[in-house]
């Protein structure tokens, strides 16, 4: 039948030449359109085949959507679980879909795709409008017409660039991804990951940053009004942001709740009600705010990126910091380092008045322009205008414009309109410190701050290297006791001239010379004299040896200053040396990171305490331990006790360098060493004098308000008292520390009580040698 009637009617009436002429135009326009619509459906299926093939680019298969992970911030924790920070590109936390909260989902589906439980990836319903808009049309909007599906493929694999036809091009690879996508996850699976990737501006990505960031809490705990403020977003990230936006973010707000209404995910009254509330955002999440430790989690952050070039994922490819989201557990105290940066913040605002008010009117470098020209030299904007070309000339011009900027100060920001230079000298005039806190048992890094503000002042100072003073007279007198020199002997205390040293002729601070000291009165009073003629007694290469054996890596000059602390040494050094005293004589190892573990939760490095070695005998550690308490208790340190009402033992040593460049105190109490430097970035920024310059006014002020805020706060576990010394040892400290030149008198007293009639009864006799002792004792 269909056969004939084509034959007998249809066939005649298009091919007959004797038809009408309006026939025959119509029937020629038929088979143009028919011809162009075969040709444009070929063209079509050419162009979805060659897309399909990979000649636009490769499409992942369902194999390597399976494999696919995000880019995921890896994290930093202290000891008692507290987030310090993030090492990211993206700043992304993953979460399960079990801990985000049902608001989102209902809010996102309503807002982005209603139909998400409907399709398979691509909405038929919207497939044409997007034909329409995006590919006839080339707009970037296709009017919603993308799945969420579709816009998860989009985040997981973003868009390329292409010379024609770009959007469609892009837009086929996404449909397919998304088909491809849904046939490997759960609709779950899908929703999580979409809100995992998913940006909410700048470098925040997935929805569990987006909530801590914007309203302080975790993705499981968000409000209805919360969830719809961040689907809002997604819109267009800058326009809706609360923060920058906030009328135009609550009324997208209103928008979402109102389409959570038209779907049937929220009741009209509840969704009125909450219309009416105002848009109230987290000023500063808890995490942001707290910003602890930053020195040291990008001396963290160095170490860890070249470490993970060396280690291979199941993949075989190395670990990415920056992507893999590792979970990185250190030893750092939360609650010390809180105290520690506190304590930097207190005392060296006070001191930095200090010292304004010391060179009132005058810079500390005088006319020596290279304090400047140095910091300058370190500029990386200075660096990036002669990458590019630029003259010096033309850098300084730049640099010399005045331009309203917002200065550092410990009263609060200060607003001024100033140049780069002068910017430069202002920041140089800063006094800077460093404090690094250790368990001498186990090496652990208990707090560590390296300077007053890592914004401004990049170098860590518990890292740099500076000349270190009095504090390295322990270690010269610990190798004094190894090789056999016992605490009581005595030492006079003379200027000498050293010939065979270049004339070297070492210096008290007070320029004071007479009497003589026992080792630990000299310790006390820090007598350079006495330093001097122990590392020749010991010998300068036996001293070096101990030193390098208790951890200090600097190169140390061979030459008898390195009594006096004329090295440069960094904190982190000196105060691993200071375990073996508080240590039993046992040197530990520094450790900051315990535990590493990956994204799938298999542990990829464990750090434990490496075993301490025995680098001092355990007598010479004690009496060591000993005689720094004397610092304490009668000497430079002795304010530790009347300034900051410590009540614990404590045993120290203080250390100023040449014009008091360098202040220092490096203390031991039980369970914990502590040191503190205090400087300026140049060394030529200084106190003029000793008494405002000296270690014991700089440094150790710090420490006492680290140390009183750890008493105060119970942070610091076990006794409160060292050992005490057996009575062998005790034995060999019982002397005086000082004996002063006999004046003639004693000569005349001494015949006197060897004449019959003058020496008294024995009981007379040992009373006033008894006095004697004491008087001379006390000066």
């Amino acid at each position: 039948m269909l056969r004939f009637f084509y034959q007998k009617k249809i066939k005649p009436f298009f091919l007959t030449n004797e038809s009408p002429p309006r026939i025959r135009y119509f029937r020629l326009a038929f088979s143009l359109a028919a011809g162009l619509g075969v040709l444009l459906f070929g063209a079509l299926g050419l162009f979805f085949f060659l897309i399909f093939s990979g000649f636009f680019g490769k499409i992942p298969t369902q194999a390597e959507l399976k494999l696919r992970q995000n880019e995921t911030a890896s994290e930093v924790y202290s000891a008692d679980s507290v987030l310090l920070g993030r090492y990211f590109i993206f700043d992304r936390t993953n979460v399960s879909y079990a801990s985000i909260s049902p608001n989102v989902i209902k809010a996102l589906i309503a807002t982005e795709d209603v139909r998400f439980y409907e399709h398979s990836g691509v909405d038929s319903r919207s497939l044409m409008r997007v034909l329409v808009k995006s590919i006839l049309l080339q707009r970037e909007s296709s009017g919603g017409g993308s799945t969420i599906t579709q816009q998860l493929a989009k985040n997981l694999y973003p868009r390329k660039s292409y010379r024609f036809f770009e959007i469609p091009i892009n837009k086929v690879k996404e449909m397919i991804t998304a088909r491809r996508l849904e046939n490997v996850y759960s609709k779950e699976e899908i929703l999580e990951l979409y809100l995992n990737t998913v940006s909410f501006g700048g470098t925040i990505f997935g929805i569990e940053r987006a909530a801590r960031t914007f309203f302080d809490v975790p993705a499981r705990r968000l409000k209805t009004e919360q969830a719809a403020v961040l689907v809002g977003m997604l819109k267009a990230t800058t326009s809706y942001h609360p923060r920058y936006h906030p009328q135009r973010s609550q009324t997208r707000r209103n928008v979402v709740i109102n389409q959570m209404v038209t779907y049937g995910e929220l009741p009209k009254n509840v969704a009125d009600s909450l219309k009416k509330l105002p848009l109230i955002t987290a000023k500063v999440s808890r995490e942001r705010e707290e910003n602890l430790a930053p020195y040291f989690r990008e001396q963290l952050r160095v170490e860890l990126a070249e470490w993970c070039e060396s280690q291979t994922k199941p993949n075989g490819e190395p670990y990415n910091l920056y992507a893999d989201g590792l979970k990185i557990y250190t030893t750092l105290d939360a609650s010390m380092q809180r105290v520690a940066e506190r304590a930097v913040r207190v005392r060296m605002a006070a001191l930095q008045k200090q010292f304004d008010a010391h060179w009132r009117g005058r810079l500390p470098w005088g006319t020596d322009s290279s304090v400047v020209e140095n910091a300058l030299r370190r500029l990386p904007r200075y660096k990036a205008m002669q990458e590019a070309g630029l003259s010096e000339k033309e850098i300084r011009e730049r640099l010399s414009k005045a331009v309203p900027m917002t200065l550092f100060s410990w009263n609060g920001p200060v607003k001024k309109t100033i140049s780069a230079m002068d910017s430069l000298a202002y920041y140089q005039k800063f006094l800077n410190t460093g404090l690094i806190s250790l368990d001498p048992a186990t090496g652990f890094v208990k707090a560590w701050v390296g300077g007053i503000n890592h914004a401004l002042f990049n170098y860590d100072h518990v890292l740099s290297r500076r000349q270190v003073g009095s504090t390295f007279k322990p270690i010269v007198y610990a190798a004094a006791l190894e090789k056999g020199i016992q605490p009581c002997d005595y030492l006079e205390n003379k200027l000498t001239t050293y010939a065979q040293y270049e004339n070297w002729a070492p210096a008290n601070s007070d320029n004071q010379y007479g009497g003589k000291y026992s080792m630990q009165g000299a310790l006390a009073q820090s007598v350079n004299t006495i330093s001097a003629q122990l590392i020749l007694k010991v010998g300068i290469p036996s001293t070096i040896r101990l030193a390098k054996s208790m951890g200090i890596r600097s190169e140390l000059p061979t030459v008898p200053s390195l009594a006096l602390g004329t090295a440069n040494i960094s904190l982190l050094e000196m105060a691993t040396a200071y375990t073996a005293f508080a240590n039993d004589g046992q040197a530990t190892e520094p450790v900051y990171v315990t535990q590493i573990i990956d994204r799938s939760g298999r542990v990829i490095r464990q750090n434990k305490s490496q075993p301490a070695q025995q680098v001092l005998s355990s007598e010479s550690a004690a009496l060591m331990l000993s005689m720094m308490q004397a610092v304490v208790n009668e000497g430079s340190a002795a304010s530790l006790r009347s300034g900051f009402g410590l009540t614990l033992d404590i045993a120290g040593k203080t250390g100023t360098t040449q014009n008091q460049t360098d202040g220092w105190f490096i203390g031991i109490v039980p369970g914990l060493v502590t040191g503190v430097w205090v400087g300026g970035e140049s060394p030529l920024v200084r106190f003029r004098t000793l008494e405002l310059g000296q270690g014991a006014r700089t440094a150790l002020p710090v420490w006492g308000e680290y140390m009183a805020g750890i008493q105060r706060g119970n942070l610091r576990e076990g006794s409160t008292r060292f050992e005490p010394l057996p009575p062998e040892l005790q034995s060999r400290l019982d002397c005086m520390s000082f004996v002063a030149e006999e004046e003639k008198t004693d000569f005349f007293e001494k015949i006197l009580e060897a004449l019959p009639f003058t020496r008294g009864t024995k009981e007379d006799r040992k009373e006033r040698r008894r006095l004697k002792r004491e008087r001379r004792k006390n000066g």
